[in-house]
């Protein structure tokens, strides 16, 4: 990122208990103000990467960042066999675990606490390794993804699915207001935090999008990466090939 953006700019924390700590708070909340803020428009772009994943083939992904479990359970209703879902925050971790089984999905998805930067896995583990709106809070970007690329097996693919900047300048304008002034606002309404809702926006300002974002994972050594840009260009999909 261009610059450092933390949840808690008065806290001695690193961005990692900080964001731990954050996602914990607004665990309660998160799923509704995702579809609030987004109009359920995250629900196709979470659609769009697990059709990635199926035409790959994958059987085996760690979902990273997984949070409360919704990409995770929506693979595992596919004709994958095994998902890991990874998240550093146990209050996440928690409601994703109660959705998973309400699912019936247990045997399929396993949601375990864990940190992107020193995964708990041996080199070629995973067909695939998915991330939605997860790699902007990691507190080394390019440790995470050189783990995330230790875990993958050759020929595997890695899919993020990240917030961006629109190119329409006209869009952009609108988007960053909202970003700005309707985002936070919102989540002040509904959340305990106050601060998680101006931090979220912010970190996707300062975040590098699109072929920057694309050029980070050619540079961390995968192969090939394709940008799909979604809902004209609030977010992004990355491909990249290990």
């Amino acid at each position: 990122m261009s610059k450092k953006v933390i949840p808690y700019k008065d806290s001695e924390l690193g961005k990692k208990e900080q964001v731990t700590a954050m996602f914990d708070n607004v665990s309660s909340n998160y799923d509704l103000l995702n579809r609030i803020l987004t109009f359920g428009i995250d629900i196709s772009w979470r659609k769009n990467v697990v059709k990635i994943v199926l035409e790959r083939k994958a059987k085996t992904v760690l979902d990273i960042a997984t949070g409360t479990g919704d990409l995770a359970i929506m693979m595992a209703k596919k004709n994958i066999d095994s998902i890991t879902g990874l998240d550093i925050s146990p209050g996440m971790l928690d409601i994703g675990k109660k959705k998973v089984s309400a699912e019936g999905l247990d045997k399929k998805v396993d949601m375990i606490i864990g940190d992107s930067e020193e995964l708990p896995f041996k080199d070629d583990s995973f067909d695939a390794i998915t991330v939605a709106f997860g790699v902007r809070n990691f507190e080394n970007l390019e440790k995470g993804l050189a783990e995330i690329y230790r875990v993958l097996k050759p020929k595997g693919s890695f899919i993020v699915l990240e917030t961006s900047q629109p190119g329409s300048m006209f869009v952009k304008q609108g988007f960053q207001f909202y970003s700005k002034y309707i985002i936070p606002n919102v989540g002040k309404l509904f959340s305990k935090d106050k601060n998680a809702y101006d931090y979220l926006p912010e970190s996707a300002a300062a975040f590098p999008y699109g072929e920057a974002f694309n050029n980070i994972l050619l540079k961390t050594g995968f192969n090939t990466s394709k940008v799909y840009p979604q809902t004209l260009g609030v977010a992004t999909i990355y491909h990249a090939i290990k």
